[in-house]
C-alpha cells in the first residue's frame, strides 16, 4: 500500500510544473542540472494523471488497530487525543509533573518537544510513554533539523538556503535524514516544511524559513522536504496556511493582516499548499493571521476562522490530513481570547490537533460544554480522534517502543548527516558579482591579502579555511568597537591590495538592519576610498544585501546565507577555486533579482572535503588512527601529522599527539615539520624542472659545464641525470661538521663564535655562527671524494650540494629565494621554506633531535641535518619546514603534470620525465623515489601501490608520495628522532608503509566503483 501512495503521490505538483517550465522565472537548465532523486520524479510525474491524493496514513489497513484504540477511550478521553501540549527537556520537576498530570489525567493525544538536551528529551519522552494510555504523538518544530530545539544535533542550512540550492535532490536526502534522526529520537512529526512564499523582505517571522519567493520552486523545494521525511515514516507538515509570506509583523507578538483578495491568495500563497495536499503531504499548521477577503470578522485569526480551516482547507482543496493549528499561546490568537477559549474556537473552526495549548483541563470542559449545547457532535470528535489514531498508527505507535539513549549522540551526529549539510552548502553558496572574473583568485603572490571579519569569532572557520589557500593577515572586529581601535584598523589595512571582508552574527531577522551596525557599514565606506580590491561575503539573508550602502560596489559580492561552520568553509574554498559555485538568488533584492548567480571556473585548487564525498570508509580512517595511536604508544614518534587527498579531493587532515613525549603542546595542523630530504622533491627537484623547461640545463650534460671549478676533479664527467637518479656513485654523505670539533668533543673556535659577524655570518644554531669561508671547505670535501666505479644506485646528498649550486649561479639568488619566489609565493604556501625561525616563532616547529655531539642543544626550528646547518640553513638535500598541507600541494602539482591554481610551472612532459624510473635495477626517477618493482629488494612503500607513484621519504620521519593512478596524494610528517635518532621505530615497524596501505587498497576499491 505504501508503494501504491507513494505511485499515486508523485504528482507531486502535478498542476505545477508545467506551469513552472514555462515561467518567465524559471531557468530550464535548472531542470536538467542532473540530481537523479528530483529527475525520477520529474519523469514519473509524466505518468500520473491528476487525482485526490489522501495522506499517507489513509494507506494503510489500520481499522482494527484504531477501532481497538476507540473503544477503550470514553468520550473525555477521545477528546484529550486533540492536544499536543508543549514538553521541555531543560525544565525542572514542576514542569514534568505537570505535563505527567496531563498525560495521567487529561489523556492527551500528544507532545510538541521545545529547548532542551536529545538524552534528556529521548529519557522524558520514555517515561511519558509509558505513563500514557494511548501512545503519545510526539512532534518538534524541526526546520533546519532537531538543532531548531535541541542542542548538541546536526544543523541543517534553512529553507532559504536550500532556496538557493539548484540540486533540489538533496533536499530530499535531508528530509530522509531528518526522518530517520526523528525517529531514533522517538519524534513522529515535524512541524516542516515551511511553504510560505516569501516575498516581503521586511517579514519578522517567515524570512529565512521559507525557500523563496518564486511560487513553483517554494512548492518544488518543499515536495522534496516532505517526501524526504514521509517515505521514511515521519509525517510532514506543511506550514503556514494559508500563507505568512508577505506580512511585516510576528503572529507570536500580534495579529499580522493580509489585505490581499482572494484571487491574489489563490494565484499565489495557496499555490504551495495546493501541490502539497495533491502530492499527499500528512498534515497543515493554520496560521495565526487576519485575511478580511477570507473571513471579515474582526481579529478574527484564520486559526480560528470555519471559512478558511473547514471551507476553504477541508473542502474547496479538499486536504484529509491532520490540520494543526500553529501554536494557540501566541498573541496572534491569545491577545482576544483566554487559553481554554481559543482552544475550542480552534475546534469549532475545523482544526483536529490543538497545540501548545495553555490550559487543557480547562478547555476539555469548555469542548464538552460545546458539544451538550450542539455546536459540535461527539461523532465529530470521534471523527477527528480516529484520524490522529490513524496517523498514529502510521507512525508506528500501534508498537510501543522505548527509545535506547545509548549511542544517541553518535546516531544523531552521523558523519552522513555532517557531509550532508556541506553537500547542500556547496549548492548554495552564491556569487552575486565577479568584478574582471576575480574569483577564483590567482595570482597570489601578487596579492596582499588582509581578510577581516566583522562581528565573528577571532579566529573562524571562514580565515582558517582561506588561510590554508594563501599567506594573509587575519584581523577581527565587534560590532561595540570603540573608535580608536576601528582607526587602528583601518590604517593597518593601507598595506594590503586585497580585503576580503566578512559579516558574521548577521540576524535573520530585519529588526536593527539584521544588526548589522554603523561600523561594518564605515569600514566598507573606508576600504572602498582607499582603493583597496573588496570581497565581500555575507553570512546572513539575502535581504540583508539591502541594508549594505555600497555594497554594489565592491570587486565580488559572494551571499553565504548564514552563520554555520560548513558554510563559511566551502564560502572560503570558493573563493580560492576549491570549488564553484552553483548557488542562485531566491529573493530578489534592490541590486539583484532573485535567480541570479554566477558560475566560477572549474576547481583549480584542492577542495577540503570529507572522507564520505568519495566512498572512503569510516573504517579506513579508523584503521589509520589505530596505525598512529599504535605507533605513538610504542614511542616510534611523539606526534606526527597525517594528509590524504585522493583526486585533488582532500579527505582527511589529521594531527596527533604531541610534540615531545611529556605531552605538553599537542600537534596543530599549522605547525612545521623539518622534512629533511623531502626537501629535494621539495625545492631543488622542482628548480631544475623549471631549468629543463626553461632551456637553462641539460639532464645529459656532464657536472663540469655547468661547475667549470670541478673541471679536472673525478666529479668532472658526472651526468646530471645519473646524479638526479643516485647512479653516479657518490658517496652516501660526508660529516664536514666533524672537522670543524676539537678532540673533546667542543667545537673549534677558529671556526664558530656565539655571535654573528662579518667574519662569522653563517647561523648554525643559537649562539653559534659559523666561519664565512668554510662554505668553501664543504665543496672541497665533496670535490675530493672518492667516486664508486660502478654505476647503481647508491643514494646520496652529495650531488644536491652541486645542485644548489648549480641552481643559485644561474639565478643569481640563494635557492632560499629561488623556490620562494617561483613556486611557494604564487601557489599560496603558507609555511613551507628554508630557515623558519626568520618566519615563525621556533614553538611553531616540532623539535628534532637533542643533539649531544654538533651542537650540543635541543633542536626546535633549526635544520637536523648536519651539512644543511653549516649552510646556514638551506641545502639542496635538507633544510625545507613545512606542515603536511603544503607538502601535499607540492605533490598535487606535480600530480597534475605541473598546473596548479590556475599557472603551469612545469611542461606536461617534463613531469611525467622526471617522476618516471631512468635506469633498468634502479626505482629512481630524476630526483624523485619511486616502488621497487623487485620484490627482493627494500620497497620504500606499500605493495600493491603503482610503479608510477613517485615521492620520497625524510631522515627526521617524513612521507610525501603521489600516485597518478589513484589520485593519491599521501603526506606523513613526523618528528621520529626526537629525542634522539635511534632506535628508529618508525621504519622497524613500517609505520609509513602501513598507512600508504590503507589508503592505497581503499583508493582502489572507490575506483572499481
Amino acid at each position: 500500500m505504501k508503494n501504491l501512495y507513494w505511485k499515486i503521490s508523485i504528482l507531486i505538483i502535478i498542476l505545477s510544473f508545467p506551469i513552472f517550465l514555462n515561467s518567465p522565472f524559471s531557468d530550464a537548465s535548472e531542470i536538467s542540472r542532473s540530481p537523479t532523486i528530483a529527475d525520477t520524479i520529474l519523469d514519473q510525474l509524466k505518468l500520473v494523471n491528476a487525482t485526490d491524493v489522501l495522506p499517507p496514513f489513509y494507506a494503510e489497513d489500520q481499522n482494527r488497530w484504531v477501532d481497538s484504540i476507540m473503544k477503550k477511550l470514553s468520550p473525555d478521553e477521545r477528546i484529550g487525543q486533540l492536544f499536543m501540549v508543549a514538553a521541555y527537556s531543560n525544565k525542572d520537576a514542576k514542569h514534568i509533573a505537570e505535563i505527567t498530570n496531563l498525560i495521567t489525567q487529561n489523556k492527551i493525544g500528544g507532545l510538541i518537544f521545545m529547548q532542551g538536551g536529545p538524552v534528556r528529551q529521548a529519557t522524558l519522552t520514555n517515561k511519558y510513554q509509558k505513563l500514557s494510555k494511548v501512545p503519545l504523538l510526539i512532534g518538534m518544530d524541526a526546520e533546519w533539523g532537531l538543532s531548531m530545539r535541541l542542542d548538541s544535533c546536526v544543523v541543517f542550512p534553512r529553507q532559504m538556503t536550500m532556496g538557493a540550492m539548484q540540486n533540489d535532490s538533496l533536499i530530499y536526502e535531508m528530509g530522509n535524514d531528518m526522518a530517520r534522526q526523528c525517529k531514533r529520537l522517538g519524534v513522529h512529526i515535524s512541524f516542516s516544511p515551511d511553504c510560505d512564499v516569501n516575498n516581503n523582505s521586511k517579514n519578522p517571522v517567515i524570512g529565512s524559513r521559507s525557500f523563496g519567493e518564486n511560487k513553483y520552486k517554494v512548492a518544488a523545494k518543499a515536495i522534496m522536504y516532505m517526501k524526504g521525511l514521509q517515505d521514511n515514516g515521519v509525517l510532514a507538515c506543511g506550514k503556514h496556511f494559508p500563507g505568512h509570506g508577505d506580512t511585516e509583523s510576528d503572529s507570536h507578538k500580534t495579529l499580522p493582516v493580509i489585505s490581499k483578495s482572494k484571487e491574489a491568495m489563490d494565484t499565489l500563497e495557496l499555490y504551495p499548499f495546493k501541490q502539497l495536499i495533491n502530492a499527499g503531504i500528512g498534515s497543515i499548521m493554520v496560521a495565526h493571521l487576519f485575511v478580511p477577503s477570507y473571513d471579515s470578522t474582526t481579529n478574527q485569526a484564520t486559526t480560528l476562522s470555519k471559512p478558511v480551516v473547514t471551507d476553504l482547507l477541508k473542502e474547496q482543496l479538499a486536504f484529509k490530513g491532520l490540520v494543526i493549528t500553529d501554536a494557540l499561546n501566541m498573541k496572534g490568537v491569545s491577545d482576544f481570547y483566554g487559553p481554554s477559549e481559543v482552544d475550542l474556537k480552534a475546534l469549532l473552526a475545523g482544526n483536529d490537533v490543538l497545540l501548545f495549548s495553555g490550559n487543557v483541563p480547562k478547555a476539555i470542559a469548555l469542548i464538552k460544554v460545546a458539544i451538550s449545547k450542539g455546536e459540535i457532535s461527539q461523532n465529530e470528535i470521534d471523527l477527528r480522534c480516529r484520524k490522529i489514531l490513524m496517523a498514529k498508527k502510521w507512525c508506528g505507535l500501534n508498537q510501543r517502543q522505548l527509545i535506547n539513549t545509548k549511542g544517541l549522540y553518535n546516531d544523531l551526529n552521523q558523519f552522513s548527516s555532517q557531509f550532508l549539510c556541506r553537500e547542500m552548502a556547496e549548492q548554495a553558496v552564491t556569487v552575486l558579482k565577479n568584478e574582471n572574473s576575480m574569483l577564483p583568485l590567482q595570482r597570489l603572490d601578487t596579492l596582499k591579502i588582509a581578510a577581516l571579519a566583522i562581528g565573528g569569532k577571532k579566529e573562524n572557520v571562514f580565515q582558517q579555511r582561506m588561510n590554508l589557500y594563501s599567506p594573509m593577515t587575519l584581523f577581527s572586529i565587534q560590532r561595540d568597537a570603540k573608535d580608536v581601535e576601528l582607526d587602528t584598523l583601518l590604517n593597518r589595512l593601507k598595506n594590503f591590495n586585497l580585503v576580503i571582508l566578512s559579516l558574521h552574527n548577521v540576524s535573520q531577522k530585519p529588526t536593527n538592519n539584521f544588526s548589522l551596525g554603523a561600523i561594518d557599514f564605515k569600514i566598507l565606506d573606508a576600504i572602498q576610498k582607499m582603493g583597496k580590491k573588496v570581497v565581500i561575503d555575507i553570512f546572513g539573508p539575502a535581504y540583508a544585501l539591502d541594508v549594505i550602502p555600497g555594497i554594489e560596489k565592491c570587486n565580488t559580492v559572494i551571499l553565504s546565507y548564514e552563520e554555520q561552520d560548513y558554510l563559511e568553509d566551502l564560502s572560503a574554498q570558493l573563493i580560492f577555486g576549491g570549488i564553484t559555485a552553483f548557488g542562485k538568488l531566491p529573493v530578489s533584492t534592490k541590486n539583484w533579482k532573485a535567480g541570479i548567480g554566477l558560475s566560477i571556473s572549474a576547481p583549480i585548487r584542492f577542495k577540503y572535503t570529507m572522507p564520505e564525498e568519495i566512498g572512503f570508509s569510516r573504517k579506513a580512517i579508523a584503521k589509520i588512527d589505530s596505525i598512529v595511536s599504535n605507533a605513538m604508544l610504542e614511542k616510534a614518534f611523539p606526534g606526527c601529522q597525517v594528509f590524504i587527498a585522493l583526486k585533488g579531493k582532500v579527505i582527511y587532515q589529521q594531527s596527533y599527539g604531541f610534540f615531545t613525549y611529556e605531552n605538553k603542546r599537542a600537534v596543530k595542523n599549522n605547525d612545521l615539520y623539518d622534512i629533511a630530504s623531502v626537501t629535494k622533491i621539495m625545492a631543488t627537484v622542482p628548480a631544475i624542472m623549471k631549468m629543463v623547461d626553461e632551456k637553462k640545463i641539460n639532464l645529459e650534460e656532464r657536472l663540469a659545464t655547468y661547475l667549470p671549478e670541478l673541471t679536472k676533479t673525478n666529479k668532472q664527467d658526472i651526468i646530471l641525470r645519473e646524479m638526479l637518479a643516485h647512479q653516479a656513485g657518490l658517496q652516501a654523505w660526508i660529516p664536514f661538521y666533524l672537522n670543524t670539533m676539537k678532540k673533546d668533543g667542543s667545537l673549534n673556535q677558529l671556526y664558530y663564535r656565539k655571535f654573528y659577524s662579518d667574519s662569522f655570518p653563517t647561523y648554525v644554531a643559537p649562539s653559534i655562527f659559523l666561519q664565512k669561508s668554510y662554505k668553501d671547505s664543504i665543496y672541497k670535501a665533496i670535490a675530493e671524494s672518492s667516486i664508486a666505479t660502478e654505476h647503481k644506485l647508491l643514494y646520496s646528498d652529495l650531488g644536491y650540494y652541486y645542485l644548489k649550486k648549480i641552481i643559485e649561479n644561474d639565478s643569481r639568488m640563494t635557492e632560499n629565494s629561488y623556490v620562494m619566489k617561483n613556486f611557494y609565493m604564487p601557489l599560496g604556501l603558507t609555511s613551507m621554506g628554508y630557515q623558519p625561525r626568520l618566519r615563525f616563532p621556533s614553538s611553531s616547529c616540532a623539535p628534532t633531535e637533542n643533539d649531544t655531539k654538533f651542537r650540543k642543544q635541543q633542536l626546535q626550528g633549526d635544520v637536523h641535518d648536519q651539512g644543511t646547518a653549516m649552510l646556514g640553513g638551506v641545502g639542496g638535500h635538507a633544510g625545507i619546514f613545512s606542515n603536511a598541507n603544503d607538502v601535499a600541494v607540492m605533490m598535487q602539482l606535480f600530480l597534475n603534470a605541473g598546473l596548479y591554481g590556475g599557472k603551469r610551472y612545469f611542461q606536461n612532459a617534463t613531469v611525467t620525465e622526471f617522476t618516471r624510473q631512468q635506469y633498468p635495477n634502479n626505482r629512481r626517477g630524476i630526483g624523485f623515489d619511486k616502488p621497487e618493482p623487485d620484490s627482493t629488494k627494500v620497497n620504500p612503500v606499500c605493495d600493491g601501490i603503482s610503479l608510477m607513484s613517485f615521492g620520497h621519504q625524510g631522515f627526521t620521519g617524513t612521507q610525501a608520495w603521489a600516485d597518478p593512478e589513484t589520485g593519491m596524494v599521501f603526506v606523513f610528517l613526523s618528528n621520529r628522532v626526537y629525542p634522539d635518532v635511534e632506535p628508529n621505530k618508525l621504519a622497524k615497524m613500517g609505520v609509513r608503509g602501513q598507512l600508504m596501505k590503507v589508503i592505497v587498497e581503499e583508493a582502489k576499491i572507490n575506483s572499481s566503483r
